[in-house]
């Protein structure tokens, strides 16, 4: 990207830089340029976009304001959010999958399952965190819940973001300083609470993201990149429900299940699904209890899923 390299001066139209994708609504992209001057509202060139949040790309200026994405640089990872009808990328170059869950209300199983898989497929480090452990009356339920990921080398990290605010930061701040960190929640989990403390100014910075990409009252809606004061960055994706998974191999798939991995390659047929097969080293593991029966299941689910899509 050294045709977009960072320069000093007046910028004119035509004029071809680097920046950061900061957010994205649509069509529309917000880039940082790399030079000191104003974040901007840029388009990608032509009718298909493949810009997601945290790409560096090179742009050229159409206006004080505007761009034209000409360029995407070479990413370290790409993440995807689909449903079996459609997949669409949302965010480039990350280090580590954050997962907001609480005591209540109930947190799905099944979208933590499938956060830790894309994490895995993807080379990322994955962090849970349980939050409102105030709530006693559903912290044990919720600890029981997450035992099994504990035990599968997964860090969990137990706070009160609206409760004990204070142990935020304590907890997070070392794990987040100098990465760059995709926050996923479900609705009712305490994201908001936790990004507002993470991020202190980050209302003003989504109501400035907004209005330059004239999202209007779509304040929700738009994956954005916010800077931590430490270091790093947190990438938010409101509204998000489920990982773009599809375009996974049947061995990427595999091999993203933590607790299938010391038994591959140790079917009888070295091209096992893993499925029905006789002499299944994972099967075998499951009737063993040494896999937990769930997890076989979503990995089946996944298995059939990606199997339903014209590739």
């Amino acid at each position: 990207m050294t045709r977009g390299a960072p320069r000093k001066g007046r910028v004119s139209a035509g004029d071809r830089l680097a920046g950061t994708v900061i957010a994205a609504h649509g069509r529309h992209y917000l880039v940082m340029p790399e030079h000191e001057a104003p974040m901007l509202q840029c388009f990608p060139r032509g009718k298909k976009s493949e810009v997601a949040v945290g790409d560096r790309v090179i742009y050229e200026q159409s206006s004080a304001d505007q761009g034209v994405i000409v360029e995407i640089g070479e990413r370290r990872n790409l993440l995807y959010r689909s449903d079996q009808f459609k997949s669409k990328l949302f965010a480039a170059n990350l280090d580590q999958l954050l997962i907001v869950l609480a005591t209540e209300p109930h947190f799905s199983e099944d979208l933590l399952g499938r956060a830790l898989i894309a994490a895995e497929a993807h080379g990322l480090e994955s962090l849970i965190v349980l939050n409102k452990i105030d709530v006693q009356s559903a912290l044990a339920l919720a600890r029981e819940r997450l035992a099994p990921y504990r035990a599968l080398g997964y860090t969990v990290i137990e706070l009160s973001a609206k409760m004990a605010p204070g142990d935020v930061h304590p907890q997070l701040d070392a794990r987040l300083k100098d990465r760059s960190t995709i926050l996923l929640g479900q609705s009712g989990m305490g994201k908001s609470t936790l990004v507002n403390l993470l991020v202190p100014d980050a209302d003003a910075a989504t109501r400035e993201i907004s209005s330059a990409l004239n999202s209007g009252r779509h304040t929700t809606t738009f994956t954005r990149l916010y800077d931590l004061p430490g270091g790093g960055s947190l990438i938010d994706s409101p509204g998000f429900q489920e990982f773009g998974l599809h375009h996974l191999t049947e061995g990427q798939l595999e091999r993203a299940f933590a607790d299938f991995r010391p038994y591959l390659g140790h079917c009888r047929f070295y091209n096992c699904h893993h499925l029905q097969e006789p002499g299944c080293a994972v099967l075998e593991a499951v009737d063993d209890g040494k896999i937990r029966p769930e997890r076989h299941a979503l990995y089946a689910q996944l298995v059939h899923e990606a199997s339903q899509i014209v590739r």
